[in-house]
C-alpha cells in the first residue's frame, strides 16, 4: 500500500512521468497488474486518478495504512532556536475540508508552473495552518500554501496573493518521514517543550517549511522541519 500511496502522488505531481514508469517504479512487472492494483485500493485507475483525483476516498484508504503503521513516536524532540528572515511569500488560501487540500496543492503548482515566479526547486515551500484540524469541523479549517518569491506578484486568476512570514525567533522540529502526523512535532512544541523553555510566543500561528516532497524522495526522506514562533 506505501508504494502505491507514494505512486499517486507520482500521478498528480509528476505529470511528465509516463504512468508504464511510475508502474515499474513501483515495482511492478506491468502497467496492467499497476492499474489493477491501483483501482482495488483507490476505485480509480492510475489515468483517471491522474486527470480527477477523489482525495475524499484516497484519504480513507491512506488513514487505514496510517492508522496500522508503526511511526516512530520519540518522547523528546530536538528543539532549536534560530533567527528566521523575512521571508516574502505567494499564497494561495485552502478554506474547508482538510482531506481536500492537495486540490488546493494542484492549483497552486499549476501557478508556480506556469508563471515561474516561485519555481518550486530553487523556492522555499511553506504551509501555514491557522487552525487545527483535529479540533475544529472541516469548514471552518484554513491553511495557507506558500512559496517564496523575490518580489511582488502581480493579481492572477489563481487566486494567488502576496503575504510575508515575519522575522523573528523560532523554535524549530525537525520531522522526517510521512507528513501523516506532522500535529505529534507541533502539540510536542506547544504542550511539552513551551511550558518549561521560559519563552512565549509571538502572534504568528506555527508553520511549516517543506524541505522535500514525497513524489521526489522515498516517503522515509521526507523532511518537514515545524516553526514555532517567538518572542
Amino acid at each position: 500500500m506505501s508504494r502505491l500511496k507514494r505512486a499517486s502522488f507520482r500521478l498528480v505531481f509528476k505529470a511528465n512521468i509516463k504512468i508504464i514508469d511510475i508502474a515499474f517504479e513501483a515495482r511492478f512487472e506491468s502497467a496492467e497488474a499497476f492499474s489493477r492494483a491501483f483501482k482495488r485500493e483507490f476505485g480509480q485507475s492510475p489515468s483517471e486518478f491522474r486527470r480527477s483525483p477523489k482525495w475524499l476516498n484516497w484519504y480513507e484508504k491512506i488513514n487505514m495504512l496510517f492508522i496500522q503503521s508503526t511511526k516512530k513516536t520519540d518522547s523528546t524532540m530536538d528543539v532549536k532556536i534560530i533567527d528566521f528572515k523575512e521571508q516574502k511569500v505567494a499564497t494561495l488560501a485552502h478554506y474547508g475540508d482538510p482531506k481536500l487540500h492537495y486540490q488546493t496543492s494542484m492549483k497552486f503548482i499549476a501557478w508556480r508552473k506556469e508563471t515561474k515566479l516561485s519555481p518550486i526547486k530553487t523556492s522555499n515551500t511553506y504551509g501555514i495552518p491557522y487552525s487545527d484540524p483535529n479540533v475544529v469541523k472541516a469548514e471552518d479549517f484554513h491553511f495557507d500554501l506558500c512559496g517564496a518569491i523575490k518580489a511582488d506578484i502581480p493579481e492572477n486568476e489563481y487566486g494567488v496573493v502576496n503575504q510575508f512570514i515575519p522575522a523573528g525567533r523560532c523554535a524549530v522540529v525537525r520531522d522526517i518521514g510521512n507528513r501523516d502526523d506532522l500535529a505529534k512535532g507541533v502539540y510536542y512544541l506547544y504542550q511539552q517543550w513551551l511550558p518549561t523553555s521560559g519563552e512565549h510566543c509571538r502572534d504568528f500561528p506555527v508553520f511549516f517549511h517543506y524541505v522535500n516532497f514525497v513524489h521526489d524522495v522515498p516517503e522515509h526522506e521526507v523532511i518537514t522541519d515545524i516553526y514555532l514562533p517567538i518572542k
